[in-house]
């Protein structure tokens, strides 16, 4: 029988979705899974864009361009602007989510063997991206102690090479809900500038800042304008993943001629897709505000509940709706599968992500899990119950004083 690729073979199992099969047997047992491990939001899309949706009258489905609908792209321009990010509608393609939007990023700035540096724990999916580019991801390790803070520049500048061609980063980040600040995205902007390097920003989080420090995009750093390629996604932003519509901004022309092309051979981005995420821009901030102190208040909820619970450690996650805590458990992939399989405390269970599949480093993580606060405060407090319980009832639990 024929060999699959080496890619096939390289390719990572999503640490977010692999379990989903135990999750799906304790189901049929008629256990309550409480979802903690994907960033599925629960809240309601905006109005404006379901009532697009349904009042949807085409007779004929139709390929959109492949940049985009420009109706949209124009649109998207006042968007960014509220931002302090001032592009055009050229600036703008448009993806099947902001998977499609990496995943051409690295296609067209990536050659076979090239490196891009990563701060970790990182957005499993990365790595996924960067071998299907034929990448690689050199990764520069961030620690739960330190709250996720970047090292200093010279742990990256050990990591430079003549093969380094750019640097990924997410902010507000998944999977640690880290904020970077103005001093981190200035070391980045020098390092970016003094190496000549692309600057691959994924900011579609950025809705969801929980403190009084500014979001610093990169398209705010000055100087680095065409080394900048910006990542965007409606589906965290509205609660909008399955219409699958991202975004790719770039100013410079020649890395926006390249994804053309790549755009062009997957024909266009989804048209429904496209007519519920212009509609949704028309959201009033009424929206916005609901949505942002919904996930305030699950947050005070899910971080204090952690950190009561003996042996539990997770840092103040000040973006996003992620935090990365540590358990004290001998593996936590184990005790993750354990809780799907074994256990469960009046009729429920909890599944998590293991934090080891978002670190490139082995040995990294395997005590720690990302937890996504994307459950109404009720479920949330049953969730941490239940946690509790679990970790009291693990075999492979770690002794803590």
């Amino acid at each position: 029988m024929p060999e699959i690729s080496i890619r096939g073979q390289q390719m990572p199992e999503s640490p977010i979705r692999k379990l989903a099969p135990l999750a799906l047997a304790a189901k049929r047992r008629g256990i309550r899974v409480y979802h903690l491990n994907i960033g599925q939001p629960d809240l309601p899309a905006p109005t404006a864009g379901l009532d697009a949706l349904r009042k949807i009258d085409r007779t004929v489905l139709e390929y959109s361009p492949s940049a985009g609908i420009g109706s949209y792209r124009e649109k998207l321009v006042g968007y960014y602007k509220k931002y302090n990010i001032n592009v055009n509608a050229d600036d703008i393609i448009i993806t099947s989510g902001g998977s499609e939007a990496v995943l051409f990023a690295f296609l067209s700035c990536l050659n076979p063997g090239d490196e891009i540096l990563v701060p970790e724990p990182a957005y499993a999916n990365y790595m996924a991206f960067a071998i299907s580019a034929g990448a690689v991801i050199r990764t520069v390790t961030t620690t739960i102690d330190e709250g996720f803070a970047l090292p200093k520049v010279e742990k990256f500048e050990e990591l430079i090479n003549e093969r380094t061609r750019g640097i990924m980063i997410c902010n507000p980040n998944n999977p640690t809900g880290y904020l970077y600040t103005r001093r981190e995205m200035e070391q980045i902007r020098r390092l970016v500038q003094k190496y000549d390097l692309y600057l691959f920003s994924d900011e579609v989080y950025r809705e969801y800042i929980y403190t009084g420090s500014p979001y610093i995009s990169a398209c705010h750093l000055a100087g680095i304008e065409n080394n900048v390629i910006l990542i965007d996604s409606v589906s965290k932003r509205y609660s909008e993943c399955g219409i699958r519509i991202g975004a790719l901004i770039t100013k410079n022309a020649e890395v926006r001629k390249a994804v053309m092309k790549f755009c062009q051979a997957r024909l266009s981005p989804p048209l429904i897709g496209q007519i519920i995420a212009e509609a949704s821009l028309d959201a009033d901030e009424e929206y916005y505000r609901n949505v942002y102190d919904e996930y305030v208040e699950r947050r005070k909820c899910l971080i204090d509940g952690l950190n009561r619970i003996p042996g539990v450690y997770s840092p103040i996650p000040m973006g996003a709706f992620y935090t990365v805590a540590r358990l004290p458990v001998d593996d936590s992939e184990r005790f993750c599968r354990w809780c799907l399989e074994e256990f469960s405390y009046e009729g429920a269970t909890v599944m998590m992500a293991p934090a080891s599949g978002f670190y490139t480093t082995p040995g990294i993580g395997t005590d720690e899990v990302r937890i996504a606060y994307v459950l109404n405060t009720t479920d949330l407090k049953r969730a941490l119950l239940v946690l509790y319980k679990a970790l009291e009832a693990y075999p492979g639990r770690k002794q803590t004083t």
